[in-house]
């Protein structure tokens, strides 16, 4: 059986879809499975075991006549199934000139209602449900299979791992202080970042951009924080693997410590943390209580501010201590 699985972005997104591939081989070890996605995301799937092939599109840049034809020459794939994860009238678009084969969200699942009418077959749940159970759920739905929590919890990490050289008699955190939106990015990480460089801690920042760069260099300036290098997708992998904790905003970065299993506090303001982030014991978010509708994001609520930094603290320094006395 031949799959394509249609998660274009954001970086995110695509990272907290990635689990639904080991639950596919796990229930279809003969499958191959293909996905297709913007180009500057493809490196974190590039090489990945269970990914037959990464098709690229490059739509960001309004390059539509190449990627028209990149799809073209995947419909001759022939796939028995193409599940659209995404489910904007963009990504449905892509999936059925590829396929008839084609299941999505229905009308009442997906931000754009008009996706829908792409697919051959539609499944129904919740918007407002968490993301990792509406991934699988749709994937269950489209190859007949079920999941529970346990396997959810005792997931393998979902992109390779590395050993790296970390020095064992540290415990080390990385700091991801950035986001997509000005309105999910916590403004007291230069705090957590004073408070956290103990003796028995090392302490990182990382960033994206140059904007960001010249920002991190600001919240480690009374501290003894280590800036990072900029990473590549897959460095940033190996690093994160490397580390005790993670703590950073709803971004890519801690969607990726939860993927590989590594323990994880999100920080949430106006987006649904029961929605954005799957908890576990070593995955914990902190949000400021408000109840929010996934249709309903405010993007000028800075609430995320209001968290107190004391709190985030007490909650690293119990996990690192589970992590030392397990």
């Amino acid at each position: 059986m031949r799959v394509l699985i249609v998660r274009l972005s954001a970086l995110g997104d695509i990272i907290q879809a990635s689990i639904v591939l080991q639950f596919i081989k796990k229930h279809f070890n003969d499958s191959k499975i293909d996905w297709i996605c913007e180009e500057r995301f493809s490196e974190i799937l590039e090489n990945h075991p269970l990914i037959n092939q990464v098709i690229k599109i490059n739509l960001k840049d309004k390059n539509y006549l190449k990627s028209l034809k990149t799809l073209i020459k995947a419909r001759k794939n022939e796939y028995d199934l193409v599940i659209d994860f995404q489910g904007l009238i963009k990504s449905s678009i892509i999936s059925r000139i590829i396929s008839k084969n084609t299941i999505g969200f229905d009308k009442f699942s997906s931000r754009e209602a008009l996706s829908s009418l792409f697919y051959k077959n539609k499944f129904n749940i919740n918007y407002n449900e968490n993301i990792i159970i509406r991934n699988l759920s749709l994937a269950g739905f489209a190859l007949n299979f079920k999941f529970d929590k346990d396997e959810i919890l005792n997931k393998f990490p979902c992109f390779q791992t590395k050993i790296s050289n970390k020095n064992i008699e540290k415990k080390r955190i990385l700091l991801a202080p950035f986001a997509s939106e000005e309105s999910k990015i916590y403004d007291k990480f230069n705090y957590l970042a004073s408070n956290l460089s103990y003796k028995e801690n090392e302490v990182y920042v990382c960033f994206g951009s140059e904007k960001e760069r010249l920002k991190a260099k600001e919240i480690i300036a009374n501290s003894k924080a280590i800036l990072l290098d900029k990473m590549s997708l897959k460095e940033l992998v190996y690093f994160i693997n490397s580390c005790d904790l993670v703590i950073g905003n709803d971004s890519a970065i801690t969607h990726l410590a939860w993927a590989q299993n590594r323990p994880s506090i999100t920080l949430f303001g106006n987006r649904p943390s029961s929605r954005n982030s799957y908890q576990t014991p070593v995955n914990l978010v902190i949000d400021t209580g408000k109840k929010i509708d996934a249709f309903k994001i405010d993007k000028t609520d800075f609430c995320i501010n209001e968290i107190d930094p004391n709190l985030i603290i007490q909650k690293a320094n119990k996990l690192l201590k589970t992590i030392n006395d397990g």
